[in-house]
């Protein structure tokens, strides 16, 4: 299902021209969908600073996508919509940033925290 948005532009001759657009409405909810998700994560990666158990590389995976489908939008169905694929992209980027940010030190917490149980466990009572 399409839909045909029509704006009016002044150009330089200053006559009102009309433009017509045409958007995807399967395509706008699916990148809103992701534009919803993507922000829920970012916040528990800053909120709670652990990302163990994300996978960076299913995240550049998903960025990977997201250029072949900026880069289909621009190259043969150019509209607005490209900027939603653009912006689930940065989420994306963000996300992944964050990862490398914190995973350093979740990885050290988890190491010192596998040591203290090793320690608890072998000792006698």
């Amino acid at each position: 299902m399409r839909f045909t948005f029509f704006s009016f532009e002044k150009r330089e001759t200053q006559k009102i021209i009309i433009v017509m657009e045409d958007f995807s409405i399967w395509e706008i909810a699916m990148l809103l969908c992701f534009a919803c998700s993507w922000p829920v994560s970012i916040v528990k990666a800053i909120r709670t600073k652990i990302v163990i158990g994300k996978s960076p590389f299913f995240m550049i995976i998903i960025i990977i996508g997201y250029i072949f489908g900026i880069i289909h939008k621009a190259a043969f169905d150019p509209d607005l919509v490209t900027f939603l694929w653009a912006f689930n992209m940065l989420l994306v980027c963000t996300d992944l940033i964050l990862y490398y940010i914190y995973i350093g030190k979740n990885k050290k917490d988890l190491s010192n925290n596998i040591n203290s149980l090793m320690k608890q466990f072998n000792e006698k009572p």
